[in-house]
């Protein structure tokens, strides 16, 4: 379901800096935003030179017609939207794609949303919330300036934990120590699912942390992705020895079948290109990560 033509565009509604480099955007999408669900997301073109980048469906309001998206500036394509102002519109967009998010009664949800997971953590946790399990979130990221919606995770969640790499805000130390503790203690309501979203490396890192408690641990992949159909074969994914593609079989999948190191090294296969087109294009350096 596509919401961009040259007769028809996705008008930006409003736009927030959240952090340094990570951006909230309120986009007009009134089809897409009536079937929208918790762990889908979007494919869109800031103009027709650029390319077709995903991005996870934060927020959605089928009332008002809009989707909410956070992105953070890692290359051209993601500072090219960045750039757009209220007002001005999406050269494409189209969606929603990929499966929704497996919400069901499941006791306790521990959710770990690491830096920009935290945005498509929020509507599942909510999900989740509104089921009726019992909701734990850990949040992350490397510093105090880079948290956001910890008030909307909070609001959603039973408990609700925040660490920092630096001890800046909440807790020091990585998410993966609270995950273990939580997984450690006796919650009354067993712990019937993790779900890890954020930098692929602290996905895996939270999948082996859980593997030895045999809790089901869902991750959601963003890798390489160009049409968003199935078709170009390059958001493939290897998960119990099988090829996956995430743009029609996932975005989610179980994080102790997938194979992270394959994942991680298909990342880094156009780090050289990419820092080299943001450099032709802004005359500056690719930003911090």
């Amino acid at each position: 379901m596509s919401e961009g033509s040259k007769d028809q565009m996705s008008t930006i509604r409003e736009k927030l800096l959240l952090a340094p480099n990570i951006y909230e955007m309120v986009i007009e999408a009134p089809r897409i935003a009536a079937k929208a669900r918790p762990g889908q997301f979007i494919v869109v073109m800031a103009d027709e030179w650029g390319e077709r980048i995903p991005l996870t469906i934060a927020d959605f309001d089928p009332r008002q017609g809009t989707l909410t998206v956070v992105l953070m500036v890692v290359g051209t394509s993601s500072l090219k939207l960045s750039r757009l102002e209220v007002g001005e519109s999406l050269y494409a967009l189209i969606g929603p794609l990929g499966h929704a998010s497996e919400v069901e009664p499941v006791g306790t949800v521990v959710m770990v949303a690491g830096g920009v997971g935290t945005a498509p953590a929020y509507p599942i946790a909510r999900a989740f919330h509104q089921s009726g399990s019992r909701v734990v979130t850990v949040q992350g990221a490397r510093s105090k300036e880079l948290l956001f919606w910890t008030d909307r995770l909070a609001s959603v969640s039973d408990e609700h934990v925040v660490t920092t790499d630096d001890g800046s805000a909440g807790r020091k130390g990585l998410v993966t120590e609270p995950l273990v503790e939580l997984l450690q203690r006796d919650h009354g309501t067993p712990i019937g699912r993790v779900y890890a979203i954020g930098p692929a490396v602290m996905m895996k890192f939270c999948a082996q942390a859980t593997r030895s408690f045999g809790v089901k641990t869902i991750v959601s992949l963003n890798p390489i992705m160009i049409d968003g159909t199935g078709m170009c074969g390059g958001c493939r994914v290897e998960v119990d020895g099988q090829t996956r593609f995430t743009c029609v079989d996932g975005p989610e999948f179980d994080g102790h079948l997938v194979d992270w190191e394959l994942l991680l090294s298909r990342q880094k296969i156009y780090h050289e290109q990419e820092a080299c087109s943001l450099k032709q294009w802004t005359g500056e350096p690719e930003p911090a990560r």
